[in-house]
């Protein structure tokens, strides 16, 4: 894959990820609870996490327009979900209450850290993004 493909996938990730980390959380704690909310249901949790993810979703679209500029920014994305997505798995495991999460937040987070760790440019890469 080229560089310049992957800078436009990466850009359309970002913005795809963004507006659903904006418009997405709550309609899936909503419809789908079972895998987007935990037991017990706790108002003031699913805020946090609404608030934490919207305003996210918000930096991942500001940096679709510069990814390279907002490297530190895509990473701690990956990271963090990484991280979230490996302590929700053993939190699954240790309480079966919460066996949906495995087909619902747990997967999302690990899909949203595989797709942009391989869209990211790996090294010191420079591109021109004044396109």
């Amino acid at each position: 894959m080229t560089l310049t493909t992957r800078m436009n996938l990466l850009r359309w990730a970002l913005i795809i990820i963004g507006v659903i980390l904006i418009v997405g959380i709550m309609p899936l704690m909503s419809l789908w609870p079972s895998g987007w909310q935990w037991v017990p249901n706790q108002y003031e949790y699913e805020q946090m996490i609404m608030g934490i993810y919207a305003t996210l979703g918000v930096f991942l679209i500001l940096a679709a327009k510069n990814p390279l500029e907002h490297k530190s920014l895509i990473w701690f994305t990956v990271w963090s979900s990484l991280v979230h997505a490996s302590i929700m798995g053993i939190q699954v495991i240790v309480d079966k209450r919460e066996l949906g999460h495995l087909l619902g937040d747990v997967p999302a987070l690990f899909i949203i850290a595989i797709v942009l760790a391989y869209l990211m440019p790996k090294g010191n890469t420079k591109l021109d993004q004044t396109k």
